[in-house]
């Protein structure tokens, strides 16, 4: 199966859905952008034209407030006209600028028909010295219809009247999108046209509601909106507010918009491309991270933990996994630990199954031999041997049941050892007195095998070791019998003692037979022998030396066997004592 990368999914799902939202953008706005414009541009006006119409009513006809209307056709690039209740256009000329001259002020009325655009100066301020030639429509010389308005150093060389002065106040047409004049001088027949058809409105107008009407330039084709608004004045005379304003500017806008996303769109596009890949990388890296953690983590490698810092559910799932790959980790390794300690168990369960099976073997082996001996001589005593041997054979078999007992006791000494039964009773003595007593009572079996004892300052006294007297005299016991057994004859025994830091270390060495290197650990196993034959004369019960280890272990004492040149050495250490 094909795999997929979640930046490459990111990357087309986003992309695609910009794509989709463009798109939309760039359709709804071919269908439905102009006629939202056209709506909104109209409710504005009817909405302006409320508030204007809270203006004109508080003023009778002959005060109506050109400027207020002038300002607002400014505002709004509206065309404003006033209409009796017979609908005829009152005469209206909110467009003005005051001059002042060396000794009037001369009002220049701008006519909304009659004058073309540009020849009212434009920028003009107040402050500006103007010439102004025209008509003067009153008796005082203070009111004048222009016909040309110049500014300082283009005055015509020719006039009818002029004017010349400073601006003391004007209002002109601003910030209108069409040519202002010719659109106020459209109102005249824009409402002779419509009064053709004024039977049709006749409902609206009855119950004074606002009429809306669209309504085209047949010369120049503009389409235009009118509203037409009644309201009634302060002297209660009905009149109507006649607005118009021009849609061009609804098509204009509508074609420049469809230009700029044709020229638009492959930046556009380009742009989305970049932006998605640049997001897609960003938002999928602690992603992708989080994922190689968790295959490394799958492959059980806890050495590269995830590390995302971020204060996200991305930064909570990395702190989750490195909690998740500590705890693995730990256990893990507590698992191998207890696998191991399982494994050695396992084997020390095989090594204690071998040594029971040995031991019943050893066991069976040492009993067997003088229950034989014992039945044998007994047997002979019924049958009523000679007088000569009866004595003889009674002296075996109380023999004979000597060692089964001796090997009883070892067994039963051992068993106590091996269950942790046995408590220790240390105390501080001297252990040179406890080797002579030791030593002397081995006098009768070094006679016998012709050996010889030596040692390094037997005679001296005062070396106290903190123990406990009664095993380590049987600890010296075994060793000292081990070693007379296994020496040759006419022979030595040696017995070493080394004085450390705080310990006593006693070495006893004999001449005789070595032991093999690979024995020299197993001897201290119960029923162990060097001697593979078990002759009952060189061996003894085979327990000693594992009573020993334990005695030992129990004093924390290091012991061992070695190997020297002459024989076999066995040592151990105590703690040196108080005196």
């Amino acid at each position: 199966m094909k795999k997929h990368s979640v930046v490459t999914k990111l990357f087309v799902a986003t992309s695609l859905l910009i794509l989709f939202i463009f798109s939309l953008v760039m359709f709804a706005q071919g269908q439905f952008f102009e006629h939202f414009y056209r709506s909104s541009k109209i409710n504005a006006m009817e909405h302006n034209s409320n508030q204007l119409l809270k203006e004109l009513e508080k003023e009778p006809n002959a005060k109506l407030p050109a400027r207020t209307i002038g300002e607002f056709m400014n505002q709004n690039d509206t065309s404003i006209s006033i209409l009796n209740s017979n609908f005829e256009i009152i005469r209206l000329n909110p467009y003005f600028i005051k001059l002042q001259t060396k000794n009037k002020i001369v009002k220049i009325e701008i006519p909304l028909d009659g004058i073309q655009e540009g020849e009212v100066p434009q920028n003009l301020r107040l402050g500006d010295v103007i010439a102004v030639d025209g008509i003067f429509m009153d008796e005082n010389d203070t009111i004048m219809q222009p016909v040309s308005i110049r500014p300082r150093g283009n005055y015509p060389e020719v006039g009818l009247v002029r004017v010349q002065g400073t601006v003391s106040d004007l209002l002109i047409p601003e910030n209108r999108t069409y040519n202002p004049l010719y659109q106020d001088a459209l109102v005249k027949e824009a409402v002779e046209e419509w009064l053709e058809n004024v039977d049709l409105y006749q409902h609206q107008l009855k119950q004074g509601s606002v009429i809306r009407v669209n309504w085209s330039d047949k010369w120049s084709g503009v389409d235009y909106v009118f509203l037409l608004h009644p309201f009634l004045n302060s002297a209660n005379e009905k009149h109507y507010l006649f607005s118009m304003t021009s849609m061009q500017p609804v098509g204009e806008a509508v074609n420049t918009l469809r230009k700029y996303f044709i020229y638009a769109a492959p930046i556009i596009i380009f742009l989305v491309m970049l932006l998605s890949l640049v997001y897609s990388r960003m938002l999928s890296r602690p992603l992708i991270m989080l994922n190689r953690a968790a295959v490394r983590l799958a492959k059980l490698d806890f050495s590269s933990p995830p590390d995302v810092r971020t204060n996200d559910e991305f930064g909570e799932l990395s702190r989750s996994l490195n909690i998740l790959s500590h705890n693995l980790d730990t256990t893990i390794k507590q698992l191998q630990h207890a696998n191991i300690m399982l494994q050695e168990d396992v084997e020390e369960k095989k090594r204690a199954e071998e040594l029971r099976k040995e031991l019943i073997a050893s066991i069976s082996h040492e009993l067997k031999t003088p229950l034989g001996i014992v039945k044998g001589f007994a047997e002979g005593l019924q049958d009523g041997v000679a007088k000569e041997k009866k004595e003889r054979y009674l002296a075996l078999i109380v023999n004979e049941t000597d060692r089964m007992n001796d090997l009883i006791m070892d067994m039963l000494e051992l068993s106590k050892f091996e269950v942790k039964a046995v408590k220790l009773s240390p105390s501080s003595f001297d252990l040179y007195n406890l080797i002579q007593r030791v030593v002397d009572s081995f006098s009768q079996q070094m006679e016998s095998k012709k050996l010889q004892f030596y040692t390094n300052n037997l005679n001296q006294r005062g070396l106290f070791v903190e123990a406990d007297l009664r095993r380590i005299e049987q600890v010296l016991l075994n060793l000292m019998s081990n070693a007379i057994r296994h020496a040759f004859e006419n022979s030595e025994i040696k017995m070493s003692i080394k004085k450390g830091i705080g310990t006593i270390t006693v070495i006893i060495e004999n001449n005789g037979k070595s032991i093999p290197e690979e024995d020299l650990v197993r001897i201290w196993d119960h029923f162990y022998r060097a001697e593979k034959s078990r002759d009952r004369k060189t061996g003894g019960t085979g327990l000693g030396l594992a009573i020993v280890k334990h005695i030992l272990e129990l004093h924390g004492s290091d012991y061992g066997a070695v190997n020297t040149k002459q024989g076999v050495a066995f040592y151990f250490t105590l703690n040196e004592g108080r005196k």
